[in-house]
């Protein structure tokens, strides 16, 4: 998996890294955001679990073919995740000391997409303009949290899928909101049968094109 990762990275970095010509437009950007998420385990009677919100922030390409709406884009970022676990609700636990623990995820994120912008609206398109978006986001753990002695065993990389939608405000500023949930697990328990997590995101980003 890591292999195939660095294909699709290298490839979709060299399409956006190539000089823009009368067919295409590349150009960069600086994106910042935040993001709302859920460690989600599939056994929901383990013990509780609340979202928490995180920030992000890195640099954008985005490459577009010209008339045509369509394009592709990727980002280098750093993404905070969060989230709040009850571990105290069991007993296992409890009794070693364990209450409500905050799961804090470093992760260093490589968001790839395909979008579509419409840009058919008789010149509203220059104040305003619809995206949406989808793609793969190959996410490596850069760093984490201990939660009491090393509870939990992290995946260090994983690959997450997302959809959005957003807008692009006077051809410079883009607005999106995307949803984005783990394909593999995120991490694992090392008690109670390895009960395993993924990350559930709901995220929003402004980019800022030069």
């Amino acid at each position: 998996m890591k292999n195939i990762a660095k294909i699709l990275i290298l490839i979709t970095l060299a399409a956006i890294m190539r000089p823009a010509s009368a067919q295409t437009s590349a150009r960069w950007g600086v994106t910042v955001g935040g993001n709302y998420n859920e460690i989600h385990f599939k056994q929901t009677d383990i013990f509780g679990t609340d979202k928490m919100f995180g920030a992000l922030g890195g640099v954008t390409g985005e490459l577009m073919i010209a008339g045509v709406g369509f394009g592709l884009d990727a980002s280098l970022l750093y993404n905070l995740k969060q989230g709040r676990l009850h571990m105290g609700d069991r007993r296992v636990w409890s009794t070693q000391g364990l209450g409500d623990e905050v799961c804090r995820l470093h992760y260093i994120d490589v968001p790839l997409n395909l979008k579509f912008k419409y840009r058919n609206l008789n010149g509203v398109e220059n104040t305003i303009a619809p995206i949406v978006f989808a793609g793969p986001t190959f996410s490596f753990l850069a760093g984490h949290n201990n939660i009491g002695d090393n509870q939990l065993k992290y995946n260090t990389v994983s690959v997450v899928l997302h959809a959005g939608v957003g807008a692009e405000l006077f051809n410079k500023l883009q607005i999106n909101a995307s949803y984005n949930f783990s394909v593999g697990e995120t991490c694992r328990t090392r008690l109670l049968d390895e009960h395993s997590a993924k990350c559930r995101t709901w995220q929003v980003t402004a980019t800022y094109f030069f």
